[in-house]
């Protein structure tokens, strides 16, 4: 093909016809053609007289010019022109092509797999045998090279995986490539890992690589960790490009029990930098309900991370002497932390031998001087596994002679004898206030009240590592409170009381958020090899490569060892896994994981997945010269005089002629595009009813139910319409949503036929009055009674309540009930045939296979449905779980309405299999 730019030529040669132009613009200039000069005496009775019609004696240049446009427009549309034509790959023999086929994949799936197809077209063409492999699913045995027709039935069925290829199965794949040669296209996933070099060597020995890889960054977020009380967000990018600004979205159930967006934050990438982090600080009871976080607008498993126990209500143990007064309230040590710590922790009030086996998160010792050899051997291991001890001071410790001599070990600093009151009765001096909070300081950034004193405290002794073990002191720099790391743990020392004998610090605020900032700022860490040995982990939930949750199903479970490790593969996906009530979540982007961008040699051509869309510009360059010969024809008559005028008739047929044409290409334009957008994929539709938000709720409904059929069914639907019964063509869509409003106009004649002629042809339209929760079926509601005038002009079969043995209870998922938002309205479907028995040995009956062209029901399906913009539900269903149950089967409801409409009673199929069976004789 001939190109010029963008622009090719599929009859290239058609173009020879402008080197005609200049002897066509020599022709024009000579019509009409010049006067000849004769002298006659009786002109001179004609001078002074003047001519109504005028005729110029040579053609204006700008009419010519316009004419050679015409002209030049005609030869180029001819000669065949299309914008950004498709370039043919050539090549010969055996085609592989070869897609790495990772969660990375997935945010552009669809533009690889047209890639893909695109390839197998060209290969079908030129008559070449291929073979399709995913790196992440790779076939048993040698590479399979097929007919291209095979592979573009089977391309529906390739979607990414969320786990990385596996070094050694892509190993033994490549020894069984065997010996014969063929060219390979490689569709990268964009990011670089070990193997790469070595399979690219292999398939350079077999033929020429050609790699197809994105230009944009990979994008994937990091486990969620907690730091100072807030929570720790990490997104990372393959690629340091310029700044960028992620939103990252935090999702969880609320209240009622349904899932939606519970908050979101931006992180901003600097330029250059290929790391970005934010805090998010939330209250406790809404930590507590997040079960996942994500980046939006990015599907991918990598762009998710999801949320375990690491971020669940925390077990704190409170533990004080044995001979403290409990009937005193006020003056109770525990007193002022329970009171602190019951909104946002579970309170473990045991001794310290039962508290230890139960392995609390945090626990808390107020005034507790003496500890048994057995229970500090036992918290000095429990701290070293990461957990949080926090001791407060009393008289006892006061009086004792812990930690004087030498630091003890579990003590953050060693102390002096006695204590120090300040402000009392027999003291000189003022009560003291608080330093403000350094940065270094998990308590940084809280604001300390007035008046919260501090009378009495035990005091560190001066130390070397004493400075960068404060993180509260009091105004003249004495520490307040101290903190130490122990392993994988810390430990806290208040120098006052829990109570308010020493401070006023328990009566404030500030003692709550204190705690809050300390009970949630343990070192989260993954449990070893060693803690999980011997464990089994059943998986809850798993995601997919598109990042969608689902239910884990029959799957395996894991070993404790191999979730310890953290590595996503075949056998153990990203998701939550369990065990003993215990949940840990593995997550495609780890904690230590670094993305980086897969670079390849300079020998090996690399490609975008990014193809222009081929058009062809034929009709364009026609339509624009018939555009130009019309205006030709009104300039000549306006030169002759004849466009005003008695003789302006012709000129007022033409000009209409030409607005009619230019209305006839825009409504055509219209048209057609309706046409490409309903039927380049499934599309559901809904009708139009005059009433806005009721459309509302129907578009979002079938946007809802539209990303189910997509996450759970081969149907990959795109957006939905809504359509006007009297305007727009009914045939492109397999369902039409019908809400019923009490005030929607009836429909006109052309309309009725339009709609028998969609009922007649296979269509199904779901009437849904809406009023399942004050009436029963009939017409008692306005919206009953409308239902009934709209259907005067129907041509519906004779309906009857939907029976149990009917297709739509089993066409996908089996169902005995079909609520939406409300429950309890029957459905109404096509009749069956009179004769149609039950099948002995079967447990339905012999239907037909044609499809009901109604159901009729009241449920209010599409409130049920109705998703927003980033999937959060619009409207409550019932209450708790009960009412996500009776949202599911609505959902499945839908997904069996969907898959009765396109495949039919084909379940009904099997009603044949003894019939089969008898006449072969078995």
């Amino acid at each position: 093909m001939f190109t010029i730019g963008p622009i090719g030529f599929t009859a290239p040669w058609l173009l020879l016809g402008l080197i005609a132009l200049p002897i066509l613009w020599i022709l024009l200039r000579a019509v009409p053609p010049a006067p000849i000069k004769r002298r006659f005496p009786g002109v001179a009775l004609l001078l002074g007289l003047t001519d109504d019609e005028t005729q110029t004696d040579k053609t204006p240049w700008w009419l010519m010019l316009l004419r050679m446009l015409a002209v030049a427009l005609v030869i180029i549309g001819f000669a065949g022109p299309v914008l950004n034509p498709k370039t043919e790959v050539t090549g010969k023999g055996p085609l592989l092509i070869v897609a790495d086929g990772t969660w990375a994949d997935a945010r552009d799936w669809s533009a690889r797999r047209d890639r893909i197809a695109g390839l197998l077209e060209e290969a079908s063409r030129a008559g070449r045998v291929v073979s399709v492999t995913m790196l992440t699913d790779l076939p048993a045995g040698e590479a399979q090279f097929l007919s291209a027709d095979v592979w573009q039935t089977r391309l529906g069925g390739l979607t990414p995986k969320p786990w990385a290829p596996d070094e050694v199965a892509i190993a033994e794949w490549v020894d069984g490539l065997g010996d014969g040669g063929f060219e390979t296209f490689w569709m990268s996933d964009g990011l670089a890992r070990e193997g790469r070099e070595e399979l690219l060597t292999a398939l350079e020995d077999k033929g020429a690589v050609t790699v197809m890889q994105s230009p944009r960054p990979v994008l994937g977020l990091k486990p969620v960790q907690i730091k100072d009380g807030a929570l720790q967000i990490t997104a990372v990018r393959s690629a340091a490009a310029e700044a960028a600004t992620v939103t990252v979205t935090a999702i969880g159930l609320d209240p009622a029990g349904v899932e939606r967006e519970l908050a979101r934050v931006e992180a901003s990438f600097e330029a250059s930098a290929d790391t970005a982090e934010v805090a998010l600080s939330l209250p406790p009871e809404l930590r507590n309900r997040i079960s996942r976080f994500t980046i939006q607008g990015v599907h991918s498993a990598g762009a998710v991370t999801l949320a375990d126990d690491g971020l669940r209500r925390r077990e704190v143990a409170l533990i004080a002497p044995h001979d403290t007064q409990e009937g005193l309230q006020l003056l109770s040590p525990l007193h002022y932390l329970k009171q602190a710590l019951e909104p946002t922790a579970d309170l473990i009030k045991d001794g310290l031998e039962d508290v230890l086996p139960a392995n609390p998160d945090v626990i808390i010792l107020a005034d507790v001087a003496k500890l048994t050899e057995d229970q500090k051997a036992g918290l000095v291991e429990w701290v070293n596994k990461g957990g949080l001890l926090v001791r407060f001071a009393g008289i006892r410790i006061a009086a004792s002679d812990l930690s004087r001599r030498e630091e003890d070990v579990l003590m953050p600093v060693r102390l002096r004898a006695g204590g120090r009151t300040v402000g009392g009765a027999m003291s000189w001096g003022e009560p003291k206030a608080l330093q403000p909070f350094l940065e270094n300081s998990p308590f940084y950034g809280l604001q300390i009240p007035g008046d919260v004193t501090v009378t009495s405290q035990v005091l560190a002794q001066p130390d070397p590592n004493l400075a960068g073990r404060v993180i509260a002191a009091l105004a003249d720099g004495t520490p307040l409170v101290t903190r130490k790391e122990m392993g994988l743990g810390q430990v806290v020392l208040f120098h006052v009381t829990a109570n308010a004998e020493w401070s006023s610090l328990p009566l404030s605020g500030l003692f709550v958020q204190m705690l809050e900032r300390l009970a949630i700022s343990t070192r989260q860490t993954t449990p070893s090899a060693e803690d999980l040995e011997g464990t089994t982990w059943a998986p809850v939930r798993v995601l997919d490569a598109f990042g969608q949750l689902a239910d884990a199903g029959a799957m395996a479970g894991v070993k404790g060892e191999d979730l310890a490790v953290g590595v996503v593969t075949a056998t153990m996906r990203p998701g939550l896994y369990e065990s003993d009530e215990q949940r840990i979540a593995v997550n495609a982007v780890g904690a230590e994981t670094t993305l980086e961008t897969a670079t390849w040699p300079a020998r090996i051509a690399v490609e975008g997945l990014n193809v222009a869309r081929e058009t062809l510009l034929k009709g364009t360059f026609l339509a624009a010269a018939l555009v130009l010969l019309m205006l030709d024809i009104l300039a000549s008559l306006w030169l002759s005089g004849r466009l005003f005028g008695p003789r302006s008739g012709v000129a007022a047929v033409l000009a209409l002629g030409l607005l009619a044409f230019g209305d006839y290409a825009q409504a055509q334009q219209v048209d057609d595009e309706f046409a490409i957008n309903a039927t380049a994929e499934v599309v559901l539709a809904h009708v139009l009813t005059g009433d806005k938000q009721v459309d509302d709720i129907a578009q979002a409904g079938l946007l809802g139910l539209s990303d189910v059929l997509f996450q759970r069914t081969s149907i990959e639907p795109a957006n939905p319409i809504g359509v006007n019964i009297e305007t727009d063509e009914l045939s492109f869509f397999p369902l039409l949503y019908w809400p019923i409003t009490a005030n929607q106009k009836i429909p006109s004649k052309e309309a009725y036929a339009k709609l028998n002629r969609y009922l007649r042809t296979g269509g199904m339209i779901l009437f849904d009055t809406r009023d399942g929760d004050i009436a029963g079926y009939g017409s008692q509601t306005p919206e009953g009674r409308k239902l009934q005038q709209l259907a005067l002009g129907l041509d519906i079969p004779p309906l009857e309540p939907l029976p149990l043995d009917h297709v739509l209870t089993r066409s996908f998922y089996l169902l005995q009930e079909f609520p939406g938002r409300f429950v309890g309205r029957d459905v109404w479907v096509e009749a069956a045939p009179p004769d149609a028995e039950k099948v002995e040995g079967m447990p339905f009956r012999n239907l037909n296979d044609g499809v009901t062209p109604v159901v009729i029901g009241g449920n209010d399906w599409a409130a049920a449905w109705a998703v927003d913009n980033v999937g959060n539900y619009l409207f409550r269903v019932g209450r708790g779980y009960t009412g996500e149950r009776q949202r599911e089967i609505a959902f499945r409801f839908g997904v069996n309405l969907m898959m009765h409409v396109l495949t039919g009673n084909y379940k009904s199929d099997q009603v044949h299999v003894p019939a089969l069976l008898e006449r072969l004789g078995q």
